[in-house]
């Protein structure tokens, strides 16, 4: 809402709850959140500051000049990090396709997906993969790798239009292209 030349936000009156178990240490601007999951930190923008107060974090701007989009996005962090830290984030995604094939060699994801060679993927630090038939997991704490790695996975070979063969989240609808016809004979 807009009153004059000032912009009302309500970013500071909804602060972010600290669950139980959970220990945040805010020291010059960076957030250290650990959980039963593991443990996560992040430097915050330098034009907000941030405060616990009451088993709350409270995120106020320095200058009432700057940007309400950086306490926004500061916001949505550390509140995937607290979640993060106890609950977890995971991606799923289908292998489908004749001869797509996916197996589990330690941390690596060993896949078969048409080329004349084996796709090799290390999980990176902190993600780990499970492997059901043609289904994989891709889990973590952190939300961003979690999410990047399953769209690198993805990035391999992307569902086409004709068939729906490739990678795909679960759930993901792909629009499907008619193919060519056939001429009629006459």
């Amino acid at each position: 809402m807009k009153f004059g030349k000032f912009i009302m936000s309500r970013i500071d009156k909804n602060p972010i709850i600290i669950p139980e178990k959970t220990e945040v240490i805010i020291k010059d601007n960076e957030v250290f959140v650990k959980g039963s999951k593991g443990e996560l930190k992040m430097l915050a923008h330098p034009s907000i500051s941030l405060s616990i107060e009451e088993g709350n974090i409270l995120i106020k701007k320095i200058n009432q000049d700057d940007n309400d989009a950086i306490r926004g996005l500061t916001k949505a962090l550390i509140t995937n990090m607290v979640n993060g830290v106890n609950s977890g984030f995971a991606k799923k995604l289908e292998l489908e396709g004749v001869g797509y094939r996916v197996a589990l060699s330690g941390n690596k994801l060993v896949m078969q997906l048409g080329f004349s060679h084996p796709v090799e993927i290390e999980a990176p630090k902190g993600i780990t993969f499970t492997v059901e038939k043609n289904a994989i997991t891709v889990s973590g704490i952190d939300r961003y790798l979690v999410g990047q790695t399953a769209a690198n996975i993805r990035k391999l070979k992307k569902p086409e239009p004709y068939k729906g063969k490739g990678i795909r989240y679960e759930g993901e609808i792909i629009r499907r292209k008619e193919g060519k016809k056939a001429a009629k004979s006459a």
